[in-house]
């Protein structure tokens, strides 16, 4: 189906790539934009955005590049008006940055600890808390957050800020949905597993494999029973999905793009 999203104005904040190749917030942009949505995409690092908008451009199409630290107020207030100052509304919002610092009780700093909170969560809230009230006045939008399967079980890595920042994330979602369920604004959540993305070598096989991407990838596709990761690809129509009127009976729920990896840990 063509045209999934056309009309629709989207936001996607953490619309680049970590490294060379296509993360999960470059391909949620290129599909929407292939879909027919108008697209505004911000990351911390303008050249990773502007590089989404040649790919995007290289298709016929058109994303607003946009630079933002996330979580700074100021920032995000900026990127919601200059999506808005071009588009006249916002319909889709998706909040797709994060990252992980190991470490677990013991091991990771309280300032580390905090960190993870602001960079996975806090800016959630701080971008929910624009855009939502937007949605409601202009009646309805989507809300798309991305978190990780390590908020739903431990995965083998000391990472308990990241997992607990991550559950924190899955469970503000669904209250949220339920608070605007009434007033047209949907709030989902997609949960990637094992992923085969420009993140992995650029920054886990250092932390996880002591620089050996070949190594840490080899390990992470044999974990997964399809025998192999997903892609940044597989996030992106999840995505896709659920901020298209197709889930306008879907709020407050999760799809987990994992391969089947979290049904084989208890």
């Amino acid at each position: 189906m063509a045209d999934r999203l056309k009309g629709k104005a989207a936001l996607v904040l953490g619309a680049g790539s970590v490294g060379e190749g296509v993360g999960n917030g470059r391909a949620i942009a290129v599909l929407f934009a292939r879909e027919g949505a108008r697209v505004a995409g911000a990351d911390l690092k303008i050249a990773a955005a502007e590089e989404t908008a040649r790919l995007i451009a290289a298709e016929a199409g058109r994303m607003l590049a946009l630079e933002a630290d996330v979580t700074k107020e100021a920032d995000l207030q900026r990127v919601v008006d200059a999506t808005l100052e071009n588009f006249g509304r916002i319909d889709i919002l998706v909040n797709n940055v994060g990252g992980s610092i190991p470490g677990g009780a013991e091991e990771i700093t309280p300032a580390a600890w905090r960190e993870q909170f602001e960079f996975n969560l806090h800016y959630v809230y701080q971008s929910t808390r624009i855009v939502a009230p937007l949605m409601v006045k202009q009646g309805g939008g989507a809300i798309v957050n991305i978190s990780s399967i390590a908020g739903l079980r431990h995965l083998g890595n000391e990472l308990a800020a990241y997992a607990a920042s991550k559950a924190g994330l899955q469970h503000f979602s669904r209250v949220t949905a339920v608070r605007y369920a009434p007033r047209g604004v949907r709030v989902n959540t997609v949960i990637p597993g094992l992923m085969n993305t420009p993140l992995v070598a650029a920054r886990l096989a250092q932390s996880q494999a002591g620089g050996d991407a070949a190594e840490l990838i080899a390990r992470r596709h044999a974990r997964t029973p399809t025998g192999r990761m997903g892609d940044a690809w597989d996030v992106a129509w999840a995505v896709v999905y659920l901020a298209s009127d197709e889930a306008k009976f879907v709020t407050g729920a999760e799809i987990v793009v994992d391969g089947g990896l979290t049904a084989t840990i208890r």
